[in-house]
């Protein structure tokens, strides 16, 4: 049976991602073939540790996925490694519910803790003793100290944790060559890094000289098997399905895609950057991605535009956050440039007014385009300037406080802002 644990940090900055794939190409140089998960709805990282393994990364997301898929997801024929999101008990609004914590809890994983320890020493010992008696349920089998200034620092910070007989896994010290470029949504995609590889390979020399690889896989414990099973609904699935996939749209989720990949849908790529045009499909998927960073390239690609109009009249069309901005009229850039876009949907977007949307989201459909209900994730920054037609979900928060509607519907073209993660 496979074997797993799980990389989490008291909160966001730890480093615990790098950390992570120091640990993966490590483990994997080593012969330990490992493969990884990302908690939470995050499209960013699973492409890095899929670079750093050369495996999938899929998600296990505690809030929006049933306990059924999150088991069915996690079975895994090699050892694995958990990356947390945020906080190890950092989840969603009222209770925390969705926290890498409730990963933990579920599939009985023990924790490696990642200590941000730049401006601390002998504090240390209070954060992990807080950390590790929080709830009994959650297992903290050892720690990495992150951002250690010199031995002699080193020294104070195993001093300090030695009375908790928590093993310290590893002392990193601070290293300018992990830093990762960023942009308005976090770190830039992994396809975008020029010298991704050098990059990994340099996290895992570092990983490996300063980390006891051994000592860390010995923790690995096999997940909780699940308990008894009900019945679930995954949808109706199209025999053939039109996937926009490059730069400007990468934010898919490999789980959605082997759904449909197991309901017998056959999946055709196409790139709207490359000026492709659209497969003869029953449908059309434009996930999220970055179009307002190749806004001019896509108004100018005329197969792409003028395919997807005649793709409309015979293919059901579906946009997520920026496939949803691509189907509107216009896209304005963060230049305050306008571009016209497909123009299917009465939308006109906006980054040149920026403002934050973020949070988990039930969706309740009101057509026959997408029906049922779904839980779902919404992060941008695009702000919508004038909407015009249909609403597509009705929507609530994670706390179930109602939302206005989401999304647009027109003949057979739909959108929203919102990624779906499951049905619910």
């Amino acid at each position: 049976m496979s074997k797993g644990l799980i990389i989490a940090a008291p909160a966001s900055g730890a480093g615990k991602t790098t950390v992570t794939l120091g640990l993966l190409r490590a483990l994997n140089r080593t012969g330990h073939m490992t493969r990884s998960f990302k908690s939470g709805p995050d499209y960013i990282d699973p492409a890095f540790h899929a670079a750093a393994t050369g495996q999938p990364c899929l998600n296990l997301d505690a809030w929006a996925m049933s306990s059924d898929r999150l088991s069915d997801l996690i079975t895994a024929e090699a050892d694995f490694i958990i990356e947390g999101a945020m906080g190890l008990f950092d989840g969603a609004p009222p209770m925390g519910k969705g926290a890498t914590a409730d990963l933990a809890r579920q599939f009985g994983l023990p924790v490696v803790l990642v200590v941000n320890a730049a401006s601390m020493s002998h504090s240390v010992a209070a954060v992990v003793r807080g950390f590790a008696t929080h709830d009994p349920d959650v297992q903290i089998a050892g720690v990495i100290l992150n951002n250690v200034g010199s031995e002699r620092h080193g020294a104070m910070l195993r001093s300090a944790l030695a009375p908790l007989d928590i093993p310290v896994l590893g002392t990193l010290p601070r290293s300018a060559n992990l830093a990762r470029p960023s942009r308005h949504l976090g770190l830039v995609q992994a396809g975008e890094m020029p010298d991704l590889d050098r990059f990994l390979a340099t996290a895992a020399d570092h990983v490996a000289t300063h980390v006891d690889l051994i000592a860390l896989s010995a923790l690995m414990a096999p997940p909780r098997a699940p308990g008894p099973r009900g019945p679930r609904d995954r949808g109706a699935a199209p025999k053939t399905i039109a996937l926009a996939q490059d730069a400007a749209f990468s934010f898919s989720y490999p789980h959605q895609i082997a759904d449909w990949q197991a309901a017998g849908t056959k999946i055709l790529p196409f790139s709207p950057l490359a000026d492709d045009a659209v497969p003869e499909a029953e449908a059309v998927f434009l996930p999220g991605g970055y179009p307002e960073l190749h806004a001019a390239c896509l108004a100018a690609n005329q197969t792409f535009m003028q395919s997807l109009k005649v793709a409309a009249q015979t293919s059901d069309i579906y946009g997520e956050c920026g496939g949803y901005m691509t189907l509107g009229e216009t896209l304005i850039d963060a230049d305050g440039t306008p571009h016209k876009m497909a123009g299917l949907l009465g939308l006109t977007t906006s980054f040149a007014i920026r403002k934050l949307h973020l949070g988990y989201r039930h969706l309740t459909g009101r057509s026959p385009h997408k029906p049922g209900r779904y839980t779902a994730h919404e992060f941008h920054y695009a702000t919508t300037v004038d909407a015009q037609g249909t609403p597509l979900f009705d929507a609530t928060d994670a706390e179930g406080t109602p939302l206005p509607p989401m999304g647009l519907t027109e003949g057979r073209v739909a959108g929203s802002f919102a990624h779906i993660i499951d049905r619910a």
